[in-house]
C-alpha cells in the first residue's frame, strides 16, 4: 500500500529503491522517537501521523534497521528475548492476589512470596496507549494462578520494554537529523 511516488522519490534520493519493510520500519522507527512523539503531539491526536522521510540515505537505512529492531521485540520473536533481564522468584502458588512495585529491590510481588525481580522502575512505568504494560498483565490476571508459561512470558515482554527504552534512546540520538532536510513529496503539503 506505499505509492509509487514514494518508492520513485525514494529510489532517485537514496540511489537504490527501498525494499516495502525499510519503509515499513524506517516509519515504525520515526514512530518511536519520543522527541516525534513529543514534538507532534497534539497534531497525533487529532490527524494520523505524517512521517517526515529524511533525505540521508544513511540515516534512513540506519533508522530502518531500529525500527526492524523493535517489530522483532514487538513480536517477541528478537533473538534478544532468549535471556530474559527479569526473573521470577519465591516460592508459593503463583496466584496474582496483590501487585505492588518496590523501587528499592526492583521487584514487582505477586503475592506475599513471590516476585519478578530486577525490573527497572522505567520497565515498570512504560506506558503503550495510556496503560502501564507491566502492571496492566498483573492486573489482567489478578485471582488467578499464573502457569510457567505465564511467568516466562511476563520475564520476556518486560525484557521487550527494557530493550525498547534503549532503542528509542538510540532513534532519539539521530532523530533530528532527520527533520533538518527532509523530502518534499509532488502534491503533498509541507508542514
Amino acid at each position: 500500500n506505499i505509492s509509487e511516488d514514494i518508492f520513485s522519490a525514494l529510489s532517485e534520493t537514496y540511489k537504490t529503491k527501498p525494499s516495502p519493510e525499510d519503509i515499513f520500519y524506517y516509519i515504525y522507527a520515526v514512530l518511536y522517537s519520543n522527541i516525534y512523539r513529543e514534538k507532534y503531539a497534539e497534531f497525533l491526536k487529532t490527524d494520523f501521523p505524517r512521517i517526515p522521510f529524511t533525505e540521508n540515505g544513511h540515516l534512513f537505512k540506519t533508522l530502518a534497521e531500529y525500527g526492524k529492531r523493535l517489530a522483532d521485540l514487538h513480536l517477541m520473536q528478537s533473538p534478544d528475548l532468549e535471556t530474559p533481564l527479569v526473573k521470577f522468584q519465591g516460592t508459593g502458588d503463583k496466584r496474582v492476589d496483590i501487585i505492588k512495585y518496590d523501587e528499592n529491590s526492583k521487584r514487582v510481588y505477586i503475592n506475599k512470596d513471590q516476585y519478578f525481580e530486577e525490573l527497572e522502575e522505567n520497565v515498570w512505568q512504560y506506558r503503550v496507549g495510556g496503560y502501564q504494560v507491566c502492571d496492566k498483565w498483573l492486573k489482567d490476571r489478578k485471582s488467578r494462578v499464573l502457569a510457567l508459561d505465564d511467568t516466562k512470558h511476563y520475564c520476556r515482554v518486560a525484557t521487550a520494554i527494557e530493550h525498547t527504552i534503549g532503542i528509542q534512546k538510540s532513534i532519539d540520538e539521530i532523530y533530528n537529523e532527520v527533520e533538518k532536510e527532509y523530502l518534499q513529496f509532488p502534491g503533498k503539503p509541507s508542514d
